[in-house]
């Protein structure tokens, strides 16, 4: 079983006062649907309302065979509204709402819902934004001893604007993490004057031998970067005509941890290995992650591809 912990949210569209035009998104929630269509079993645990938008959150991931075992509460679903003014340039609003019940015990020990996971991805508002933001870093800790954990910080600065504790947050779990994924402009927001490249590098030395195996820099058109102890691998992108960009980062973070189950390199035992990568099989495995965000931005929204997709 695979789980990712994140935010689910509303994104609505609001131009020249017509009624808002509502999309189910929220990076992690993305990332889930890309894991469940690339065949994975996969669980999503984020809170959602007990309203018409939660109704779209559950019945979306649900509708793609993602599991959702977490009920919805008594606040509203969490809204990004994008308010376009007569010339198309959008004003956000943000009513978000980020907790969850504890998933791990005082002792630290996991949640029953994670004793099975051989994977747990978090990342985005959801690791930034109190107070769920603690709940998450405790999940994490109480699964890291059996589980691969990726994490991805996928900033947003609109939300959270203090980048002094963006980068402490973000740091929390990069050590605790044994794959990373950001974006260039992720790490230029997040170290700000400094290459995103070294900075990917000093990630991939924190925590030591705990701390990272792989860390990936997503870079748009000019292709995904990565190092691992072996050394280092970009590859380009695949030409496609492109629609939108929405969603690929979590598209590209959804097959890269799906070609590492393929894999067998999924569970904290199999650490050894994954730190033993190859530069050719880091270069193999981030190009495969950039087809699946090739194959979303050739299309509208946050679509992730199948499987099958992928092998045509």
């Amino acid at each position: 079983m695979l789980t990712v912990i994140g935010e689910a949210l509303i994104d609505e569209v609001v131009q020249d006062g017509k009624a808002p035009v509502p999309h189910v998104g929220g990076s992690p929630m993305n990332v889930a649907v890309g894991l469940a269509r690339l065949g994975h079993p996969v669980q999503f645990l984020g809170r959602f309302g007990k309203d018409a938008y939660g109704d779209m959150v559950a019945g979306h991931l649900r509708g793609n065979d993602v599991l959702v075992p977490l009920s919805p509460d008594s606040h509203p679903t969490s809204v990004a509204r994008a308010v376009l003014d007569a010339t198309g340039a959008a004003s956000y609003e943000f009513a978000l709402d980020w907790s969850l019940p504890e998933l791990s015990g005082a002792d630290g020990a996991p949640h029953f819902m994670l004793a099975a996971t051989t994977m747990l991805h978090t990342g985005s508002i959801a690791t930034m934004l109190a107070p769920g933001a603690q709940q998450v870093l405790n999940a994490v800790m109480g699964v890291h001893p059996r589980a691969t954990i990726a994490f991805d910080p996928n900033c947003r600065p609109t939300i959270i604007t203090d980048v002094d504790y963006a980068r402490e947050q973000a740091e929390k779990f990069v050590v605790l993490a044994d794959v990373v994924k950001a974006s260039d402009e992720d790490l230029e927001w997040l170290y700000p004057g400094v290459d995103p490249k070294e900075s990917a590098r000093k990630w991939l030395a924190m925590g030591g031998a705990e701390g990272p195996a792989v860390v990936v820099v997503t870079q748009g058109g000019g292709g995904p970067w990565a190092v691992c102890a072996a050394g280092e691998a970009s590859c380009e992108v695949p030409k496609v005509q492109v629609v939108d960009t929405v969603g690929a980062g979590d598209s590209f973070m959804a097959a890269l941890l799906s070609t590492l189950v393929d894999r067998e390199l999924d569970g904290a035992q199999r650490r050894p290995e994954l730190r033993a990568m190859s530069r050719e099989t880091l270069a193999e495995i981030i190009a495969y992650a950039a087809r699946a965000a090739a194959v979303t931005v050739s299309r509208a929204g946050a679509n992730p591809p199948s499987r099958a997709e992928l092998q045509k």
